[in-house]
Order: structure tokens, then sequence, then C-alpha cells
């Protein structure tokens, strides 16, 4: 089932989010490295996206990077997320939005364990967590 598409007007998202959920999730910046705590939250339980609550990824599929963000072999399912090429450092990148509201959540990359092989590096500050 394909997630129900949300996309609200600018001024509508700036009142539903805090300042630094809106850099992330509608200006596509970057929360600094090890800065939010679902980086090393290891309790069982699903990522939201925190502009519209729709499940993107479980803790199931969570791993420790390295990288100072949260990371995860693979999405919560197969429409949680859309994925598109951004050039913004130069270097192609594989952009990981939320699949109902839009959001810039982090990117993708291809140095991920096992089964996968990917690494979802996302934001913190772009996701709630929901204990099971």
């Amino acid at each position: 089932m394909a997630a129900p598409d949300l996309r609200l007007p600018d001024s509508e998202w700036r009142a539903r989010l805090s300042a630094r959920e809106y850099e992330v999730l509608r200006r596509e910046g970057t929360e600094p490295a090890w800065s939010h705590e679902f980086n090393a939250l290891e309790e069982e339980g699903v990522f939201t996206c925190a502009a519209c609550a729709t499940p993107l990824f479980r803790s199931q599929e969570k791993f420790d990077s390295g990288s100072g963000w949260p990371s995860f072999w693979a999405p919560a399912g197969d429409d949680a997320v859309i994925t598109s090429v951004d050039f913004k450092l130069g270097l192609p990148r594989t952009e990981v939005r939320c699949a109902a509201c839009d959001g810039h959540l982090g990117h993708v990359f291809s140095d991920g364990p096992r089964p996968t092989g990917r690494r979802y590096c996302m934001n913190g500050v772009a996701m709630r967590f929901s204990a099971a």
C-alpha cells in the first residue's frame, strides 16, 4: 500500500515544524554528526517521519555505521521512502525523502552491511521514535 501524498504549502510546514526540523526536512539541511540521540539508540521500535508520522525505518534494520548519524540497512517498507540523485556537493549522491510528505531525510550509500549492502544515513531530527 502506497503512503498517502501529504504535500503542504511552505507556510504550513514552518508552522508545524521546529526550526531545526524545518531546516533539514524542507530545506535539505544536515544536522551535525554525533548530535542526535538516535545515533546511539538501541531500543526496539519504529522511526517515523517527524513531519507526517509515516513509518520510515525499524530498529531491527538499524546498525552502528560509525558515521555519526542514525543508519539503517533497509527502510520499513518498499514505499516508505523515495530516492533521487542530487549533485549538491558536486558528486552524485542518492538523496532519501519521505514518500508521503517529500521531506528530506538524508542519503543512502552502497557501503552498508548485508543483506542489502546499503547504508541509509538519516538525520535524527527528521524522525521521531516510537518504542515497541
